[in-house]
């Protein structure tokens, strides 16, 4: 499939106890991690551009700038969204945004690069050595 600009991809998931800022380490109280939402919409950016990569590809993220302006509470539904808005060579560029059923909780924009997933990770596993 290849991917055009305005492509959109959305995921879905119900906010868990290991999803709390109290339990990620990212605050004291009982609302969904920001961390968390960077997650989710980093997750349907992923998905989004595989869409239009070969098998022995994959992207890592390299950027990501969020407001969370909403919490959250737990037990609720989330969604995240990612939208294309720019593809540049080995860089694909996304509006992210993410919603409960009250409206928008966060939104911003994030950036992914296009890697040979064998060679990345051989580069990673070598990193310490030597």
């Amino acid at each position: 499939m290849s991917l055009k600009i305005g492509d959109s991809l959305t995921v879905r998931k119900t906010v868990t106890e290991d999803m709390l800022a109290c339990k990620a380490g990212s605050g004291s109280l009982e609302v969904l991690a920001t961390p968390m939402v960077v997650a989710l919409m980093e997750n349907a950016a992923c998905q989004l551009a595989q869409q239009g990569l070969e098998d022995i590809y994959t992207t890592v993220g390299t950027q990501i700038s969020i407001d969370h302006t909403s919490p959250t509470p737990l037990n609720a539904e989330v969604s995240a969204t990612a939208t294309l808005t720019k593809i540049d060579g080995r860089m694909f560029y996304f509006d992210v945004a993410a919603n409960d059923k009250k409206g928008v909780i966060s939104k911003g924009t994030h950036t992914r690069v296009s890697v040979k997933s064998e060679s990345f990770q051989r580069k990673a596993d070598e990193k310490f050595n030597g």
